[in-house]
């Protein structure tokens, strides 16, 4: 089974920006979507942005549209997740995931997560 480690998260003033790195071993992405969710206590866990296989479909949340853009590296096998424009509103412990499809479908293999804190 891939494991995941999440990474890049931390504490960031409104209006900064963060890199998020997903590093994943035991096999290849390169067949999978991947997402990045995130979480707050008391939450469910939401989707923050998903990238298809070949990196040629992605797709956001409504919140996150145009301050964050997923990427991908199949080769380095790896997942980024950049974060501009933050708000206090995207505090959340962030988490990737592989789904065998694009279009639906939730992780059920996660990492630790990072923990992304947005404050003055």
């Amino acid at each position: 089974q891939v494991q995941f480690v999440e990474s890049g998260g931390g504490l960031v003033q409104p209006g900064g920006s963060l890199r998020l790195s997903c590093a994943a071993s035991g096999g290849s992405i390169s067949t999978y979507a991947m997402s990045w969710y995130r979480q707050v206590p008391g939450k469910e866990r939401e989707l923050v942005a998903r990238i298809s296989g070949s990196g040629t479909l992605t797709k956001y949340a409504d919140s996150v549209k145009g301050r964050f853009t997923i990427s991908r590296e199949n080769a380095k096998k790896t997942v980024t997740l950049q974060m501009n424009s933050l708000t206090s509103e995207d505090t959340a412990v962030y988490y990737c995931g592989a789904t065998p499809t694009y279009y639906s479908g939730t992780p059920d293999n996660w990492g630790r997560g990072t923990q992304v804190t947005v404050s003055s």
